[in-house]
């Protein structure tokens, strides 16, 4: 193949073209800067880690197991930021479909990758069928006093799976989610993913993603709650977790983005 010489560059149209793109180019540089849109985000560290939240706060709930995930699977996630813990409800009896509840809760900074974990995929991909979903709005008990109500969103997905055997029965279980973005709850993936990517002038950007599961034991085998049951337990266990998290976790996304309107408090730490 004949290779281009710089005669070739020199090209009227060649040079046009060129200098339409350089042009370009740097109107778009002027354009993000006169707008303060900021295209690159930094990352903003939780308040406390989550492995420092107060267990005291979910009573009834007691902490039966903080599971460590391996580095493999670290790396899929995408990071190092969770709290993996199986909670016992010590209120209900021993053999309730509620007596248990597996808690998962991520968190990412930064530019970070949109979304990409969510159960109504990662559980088909270990073996289960997804049967149904649903958005489900909650009212939210709010404060210590429980004086005033937040509603939140969440998704409410049923899973299946075929019992292998006579002993082993067919299994039918759901799993509830929900994300907080930049200061806001948001009920799926793609509000998620709106939030995050409308996020024009501030320097950060975040979300994490709470997921929870109920279920019992009995004397021969795993017995999980039906979706009365389980969006009842939803808002007591959301009343306890997500104040704690706003407060003492999660950024404070109003305060985040007034020290980085302001140089001077950002620079002298307070």
């Amino acid at each position: 193949m004949e290779q281009p010489t710089l005669k070739s560059y020199l090209k009227p149209a060649f040079v046009v073209c060129a200098a339409i793109l350089l042009t370009v180019a740097a109107g778009k540089q002027i354009v993000i800067h006169k707008l303060g849109l900021v295209m690159i985000k930094k990352p903003i560290a939780l308040q406390k880690p989550f492995d420092e939240f107060d267990e005291s706060v979910l009573n009834p709930y007691i902490v039966k197991n903080k599971a460590a995930i391996d580095r493999e699977t670290l790396e899929s996630l995408g990071t190092d930021q969770y709290l993996q813990w199986i909670l016992e409800n010590s209120d209900v009896e021993s053999d309730s479909p509620l007596r248990y509840c597996s808690l998962f809760i991520t968190y990412y900074t930064g530019n970070p990758d949109m979304v990409p974990h969510v159960p109504d995929e990662c559980y088909v991909g270990g073996g289960k069928s997804r049967l149904s979903g649903e958005t489900v709005t909650l009212e939210i008990p709010w404060g210590k006093a429980n004086d005033a109500n937040k509603k939140i969103g969440l998704q409410y997905v049923v899973f299946g799976q075929i019992g292998n055997n006579i002993i082993q029965s067919d299994i039918r279980f759901s799993v509830q989610y929900l994300f907080y973005a930049n200061g806001k709850y948001t009920e799926d993936r793609t509000q998620t993913r709106l939030v995050l990517g409308s996020n024009w002038t501030s320097s950060y950007s975040y979300f994490s993603k709470v997921e929870w599961f109920f279920y019992g034991k009995d004397s021969f085998e795993y017995v999980y709650p039906d979706k009365e049951q389980t969006l009842e337990a939803s808002k007591q266990l959301l009343a306890l977790l997500l104040p704690e998290l706003e407060k003492n976790h999660w950024p404070d996304w109003q305060k985040i983005n007034a020290k980085d309107d302001n140089p001077e408090e950002k620079t002298s730490g307070s």
